[in-house]
């Protein structure tokens, strides 16, 4: 393989993503989250389970980026010149269009991917995150990705947020909340050594010029909420939480795509339609014709056919099937 081969896009976008992933995870963890504390309390399950979703969305997106997405072969094997010759004996409605790039025999709902420079089979769009195309094979693995990742986000998110309280009562609750009083950085905050008793209660002081979170009459220990603690001077709070604030605002970013995604192609899979169908129909010839989708048998047997590949069948024979239940419905009507 030659050296600029590892500068190539995909290479680039690949382990731009795996070390984003893995940036984000590391400052999770290092960090005052409840992660750091899960591990140090020795409560392992949680955050093993978060490192394997972590994992897993990971290898999904290698798997869905590195895949075939349904390439048209340019030279047909014995199997799709049956298919072939089993398309050919279906009424054909619309004929097939060649491709006037590659030149191959283009299936119903296949498109060239000027990316890609290939025709793909039932192609949806292609993704620059990915550095592929979302097709007939990888489609599936594609929207189990977008769900397992915004899983991940979503809790990422939580964790960055928020932070549990820490414990009252006991020799290291009292001396821990004590270190956090006169660490904050506080102007006014009352003085408290590792032995002296802590305030009742939730206690309202307000110290002139204390930031706005103190003001809303929580103590900095007894409502220490959020990982990105706004109580500290901005000096200190961006050196303690600036990183955390980043990582914050890049799980939110990526929380809302990933979220908008996954709603958007559950839709499109209910009603079984493309990305590219429904954003260019006017533009689709075989979709010109017909005033609604005649890939649509209802949400059951689109769901399972597009995860399970059932009730199998050509997109062919699926449209003259179509078309000859609304010629049947013409005839009997006139």
């Amino acid at each position: 393989m030659a050296p600029w081969a590892l500068l190539s896009p995909g290479v680039l976008v690949r382990t731009g993503h795996t070390v984003l992933t893995w940036g984000i995870t590391l400052v999770l963890f290092l960090h005052d989250t409840a992660l750091r504390q899960w591990e140090e309390q020795g409560e392992l399950l949680l955050p093993l389970t978060f490192l394997l979703l972590v994992l897993g969305s990971l290898l999904l997106y290698l798997a869905v980026s590195l895949m075939d997405p349904g390439y048209v072969n340019v030279q047909p094997q014995p199997q799709e010149e049956a298919k072939q010759e089993q398309t050919a004996m279906v009424p054909q409605v619309i004929p097939l269009r060649r491709c006037r790039y590659c030149m191959v025999l283009q299936p119903l709902r296949a498109r060239h991917c000027s990316e890609c420079r290939r025709c793909v089979r039932r192609f949806d769009h292609h993704c620059p995150w990915m550095e592929n195309c979302v097709g007939e094979r990888n489609h599936p693995l594609f929207v189990a990705y977008l769900a397992l990742q915004l899983l991940v986000l979503l809790w990422g998110l939580y964790l960055a947020w928020w932070v549990p309280p820490l414990p009252w009562g006991g020799g290291g609750g009292r001396a821990a909340c004590a270190h956090r009083v006169r660490t904050a950085g506080i102007a006014g905050a009352p003085s408290l050594g590792a032995s002296d008793p802590l305030p009742n209660g939730l206690p309202t002081w307000a110290p002139r010029g204390a930031p706005a979170f103190p003001r809303l009459g929580l103590h900095p220990c007894a409502a220490h909420r959020s990982g990105l603690r706004f109580f500290q001077p901005w000096g200190l709070w961006l050196r303690s939480s600036g990183l955390l604030f980043a990582t914050f605002l890049l799980l939110s970013l990526f929380s809302m795509v990933a979220g908008l995604l996954l709603a958007s192609h559950l839709y499109l899979v209910a009603s079984n339609t493309t990305t590219w169908e429904f954003v260019s129909s006017h533009r689709i010839a075989y979709l010109r014709q017909r005033p609604g989708n005649p890939f649509d048998r209802g949400l059951t047997r689109n769901l399972a056919h597009f995860f399970c590949q059932w009730p199998s069948g050509s997109w062919e024979a699926l449209w003259a099937e179509e078309e000859e239940e609304d010629g049947e419905g013409n005839s009997q009507a006139v």
